[in-house]
């Protein structure tokens, strides 16, 4: 039988696997399955069903045969590592001055690591109310893979009561997060020399304009008072941003094309229906402008994602559960979208609870605490003495 992994060994390998969202995620897959086997836990791969070729999730159950149990939730994926100044290399695990340096040390693999500890001590030790593992795919692009996940974990193993969402949160936990919807902007223009821009039709600065309405949907919802719930929040209003745009041919061409994608963080309680009605009048109008001056001018709006709000529950055995092990019973509500309304949605009662800061995640030279780390694993050991 393999030996049992430290976390702070688990998290080394986990980070050394390149799991860009844009890539695959099978060989960090393939490895913690192979990983639980050696211990005698039974895992379950459910492919992406559009990219079976690239990307997987995995979920695996230890304990009793019965319905009750704790899900540790992870995300497997990373943010890209191009255009970023790292120190060192951003795949292998590097400590200094206290801290271990590696995309994903804190978003998420630091609380995997744990959770793969947790599984394989709960397999060992025995424990009396079941403890499972699940692990996704594409968190970083609209966590729609948590969708797939939860489906097919149903009817598999038996249906758990509690998920710990382990984003990092510096183990504090946390009842509720606002939603998210995007939308793919496609601006198409038409083409003329600059001098006679007039006549044609520039994408990018008829894009602008819908840019420009982003900001002042903005400065409207920030002047306006707070709702209970919105007041909850930082910001405590829905926002709308826009960070990428693409385009354009020459400095003396009107562009034909501008693409740029154009999200909202969504309040608990609103509906995300409204917001999206809002664009599209805001598109309409736009569209009547352009082609006024050229009829084929237009601009496009495709649906990306669209991740429900999580939003703070009566009774929730996870919330309870996680502050008892804590001690924290402060309200927490965050602005960044995570998997658990996908399994609130799916349930299951969540909290959101893991080691590390999100401020630090994305970011070059991301990195964990060893304190964090450390922390982490006496989080997973009370959880164990519970369920034992």
């Amino acid at each position: 039988m393999t030996s049992r992994l430290p976390p702070r060994a688990l998290l080394e390998k986990l980070v050394s696997f390149p799991t860009v969202s844009t890539g695959s995620n099978l060989d960090l897959i393939g490895w913690t399955e192979d990983y639980l086997a050696s211990h005698g836990i039974e895992s379950h791969r459910h492919a992406k069903p559009s990219e079976p070729e690239l990307k997987a999730a995995l979920f695996a159950h230890v304990g009793p045969a019965a319905e009750g149990g704790v899900v540790l939730s992870g995300h497997t994926d990373v943010v890209p590592v191009e255009g970023q100044d790292w120190s060192s290399d951003p795949f292998v695990l590097t400590e200094r001055d206290g801290r271990l340096y590696g995309r994903g040390a804190t978003d998420m693999k630091a609380f995997d690591a744990l959770a793969i500890w947790a599984l394989v001590e709960a397999r060992h030790r025995g424990v009396t109310r079941p403890l499972q593992l699940a692990f996704s795919y594409d968190e970083e692009i609209g966590c729609e893979g948590a969708i797939d996940l939860v489906a097919a974990m149903q009817g598999v193993v038996p249906k758990a009561s509690a998920v710990i969402v382990g984003e990092p949160t510096m183990l504090k936990p946390v009842t509720g997060h606002k939603g998210g919807i995007s939308f793919d902007v496609h601006v198409h223009g038409v083409e003329v020399h600059s001098s006679i821009l007039e006549t044609g039709v520039s994408a990018i600065m008829w894009g602008a304009k819908l840019i420009d309405w982003c900001n002042d949907v903005n400065a409207e919802n920030a002047a306006a008072a707070p709702g209970p719930v919105a007041a909850l929040f930082t910001p405590p209003y829905t926002n709308v941003h826009v960070g990428q745009i693409r385009g354009g041919t020459a400095q003396n061409i009107t562009a034909k094309d501008c693409c740029f994608p154009l999200g909202f963080r969504v309040v608990p309680g609103e509906d995300p229906d409204y917001w999206r009605g809002r664009l599209m009048d805001k598109v309409a109008e736009l569209n009547a402008q352009m082609q006024a001056v050229r009829p084929e001018a237009w601009i496009e709006v495709k649906a990306a994602f669209h991740l429900p709000p999580f939003a703070p529950t009566e009774d929730n055995r996870a919330e309870e559960m996680v502050r008892q092990i804590t001690g924290d019973n402060a309200k927490r509500h965050v602005s960044y979208g995570t998997e658990a309304s996908h399994f609130q949605n799916g349930g299951y009662d969540v909290v959101v609870c893991g080691p590390g800061d999100i401020g630090i995640a994305h970011q070059p030279d991301e990195y964990i605490e060893v304190s964090q780390l450390e922390a982490g694993q006496a989080f997973m050991e009370k959880l164990l003495e519970r369920l034992a």
